[in-house]
């Protein structure tokens, strides 16, 4: 044993060391937060509670493709539709298993409509399986709890939906010929 690890065997070095910090933090505030009265402010682009959106017109962007069922790596989202007038799908029921769904946020972006959203609401808990599975009706209010107005739109400019600025090219990218005129005339 080297005279080191003796001496520390021998006084407690490390014991010594422990006591000292907690007697250093023993009369400092506590930093617990008392959830139900102080609740920490949600983040911007939090992925919680589900939603359906609606478009201006109040109608379900919804056009039943599957794309948010097939992206999803849970496979908690089932959509059932029929065929309407016009040979147009009708979305019949949209349901989503919250129990089983990771909040990935992968069916929001596979979205080519801009259908499903992931709200900031993130206190919800019962005592039995039925309210956490949501179906049309459920979602479709959620969207006018927590998305009415303006706070939707910005949803989804702000968090999901691609930029114009994200696909400019650089100077000096190889570009088709077609393209790069375009793009001399609208400047």
């Amino acid at each position: 044993m080297r005279a080191g690890k003796f001496i520390q065997t021998i006084f407690f070095t490390e014991i010594i060391k422990g006591m000292a910090l907690t007697l250093r933090t023993l009369f400092t505030p506590p930093v617990t937060r008392r959830y139900p009265k102080v609740k920490r402010p949600v983040k911007p682009g939090f992925r919680g509670l589900h939603a359906l959106a609606k478009n201006e017109e109040g109608k379900m962007k919804c056009v039943g493709c599957g794309l948010c069922g097939a992206y999803c790596p849970s496979q908690c989202i089932y959509i059932y539709t029929s065929e309407g007038e016009d040979h147009k799908k009708i979305v019949d029921r949209y349901e989503i298993e919250v129990l089983r769904c990771v909040y990935c946020g992968f069916c929001v972006e596979a979205c080519p409509f801009g259908a499903i959203t992931l709200s900031e609401h993130y206190e919800y808990s019962d005592y039995s399986r039925e309210p956490l599975y949501m179906t049309k009706d459920k979602l479709l209010a959620n969207w006018d709890r927590y998305f009415a107005g303006e706070k939707g739109l910005r949803y989804f400019r702000d968090f999901w939906r691609p930029k114009a600025e994200n696909f400019s090219a650089y100077e000096g990218q190889a570009m088709f010929d077609k393209v790069k005129a375009r793009r001399k005339e609208q400047k």
